[in-house]
């Protein structure tokens, strides 16, 4: 498919509060009516789920990268499926072709996926824009410890424009 890509890092956790769930399916919503094609983990898990349902009800694109270890957990709406056999691979393949990279609030999986997406933007080795979904202030000590890194010296202040942090949906659909 040709056109604009958004990756959405997420949690595959569904015990998640109904907030976040809400405001993954609005941003899903926005970025489909924005033109996005949609790329994820692409498995039944939890908010992974939710995004790979939301695409599937605006009929909109959606490539889901898995590793092999996973499965039988492939979401059956997927447009298309990609198999990797590690999960740094699944990162990569991720990425690639995106124009924008999207941290929805998630666990630790996420976390690592955002930071890798940031360093790689610092060296310029991704050219997406780089987001992270701060709703009630989710990501605020995720900010903070950058604020840290540009105090201390260990990263640029021109490193920190490569990331925004909007707070709302509705900040988040402006970005788009």
């Amino acid at each position: 498919m040709d056109g604009k890509f958004a990756v959405f890092f997420c949690s595959a956790v569904s015990e998640i509060d109904p907030k976040y769930r809400q405001a993954a399916r609005a941003c899903i919503r926005a970025a489909c009516l924005s033109g996005y094609g949609i790329v994820s983990g692409g498995t039944v898990k939890g908010c992974m789920k939710l995004v790979a349902d939301t695409a599937a009800e605006m009929h909109a694109y959606h490539r889901g990268v898995l590793p092999r270890f996973m499965r039988g957990l492939e979401h059956p709406a997927l447009t298309e499926t990609q198999w990797t056999d590690t999960m740094s691979a699944r990162k990569d393949l991720m990425r690639e072709g995106t124009c924008l990279a999207v941290a929805l609030p998630g666990g630790i999986g996420t976390l690592d996926e955002l930071s890798e997406t940031l360093c790689l933007a610092k060296m310029g080795l991704y050219h997406g824009r780089v987001v992270a979904l701060n709703l009630d202030g989710f990501y605020d000590a995720y900010r903070a410890q950058l604020d840290r890194f540009v105090r201390d010296g260990m990263l640029s202040e021109a490193a920190l424009t490569l990331i925004t942090f909007p707070s709302t949906v509705e900040e988040f659909e402006k970005l788009l």
